[in-house]
């Protein structure tokens, strides 16, 4: 486990891109963190030092969104909106797990968790003020 607070959000893009680094493909992200405490924000760092060009958004509605880089295959989920966890099912959820040239990132996954198995990657985000954030890293098995 690894934690790290950053006072602003260029140290936050900072974090993003030293994390991104470290990735290889295959990896599932698990996020945790209350509304507001910026996992979305995180993302987006994170798919634009990665090359994403186009505008990065929360895919609240549309449970995920999909973006393609050069290297990786980039799937953005949200499951603020499931109610039961046998709903990820019907999008084809497991398909995307199983890539080894993608990178999933999944925000609200505790609504999720029964379904998810295997060893993940889990970044817990801690809202300490305006600016500042804790980030816990951590891989975890499911």
């Amino acid at each position: 486990m690894q934690a790290m607070v950053v006072k602003n959000l260029k140290e936050t893009k900072k974090l993003a891109k030293k994390f991104i680094k470290s990735l290889k493909g295959g990896e599932v992200i698990l996020f945790n963190g209350d509304l507001g405490a910026g996992k979305t924000t995180f993302t987006q760092f994170c798919f634009k030092c990665l090359g994403v060009k186009e505008p990065v958004t929360s895919p609240t509605f549309t449970i995920v969104r999909e973006y393609k880089t050069k290297k990786f295959d980039l799937y953005h989920f949200d499951m603020y909106r499931i109610s039961d966890a046998s709903e990820v099912y019907e999008i084809g959820f497991n398909e995307y797990l199983n890539k080894a040239n993608a990178i999933v990132l999944i925000e609200w996954y505790e609504k999720i968790a029964s379904v998810l198995k295997g060893e993940f990657v889990k970044i817990t985000i801690n809202k300490i003020d305006e600016n500042s954030r804790e980030f816990i890293f951590e891989k975890v098995t499911l």
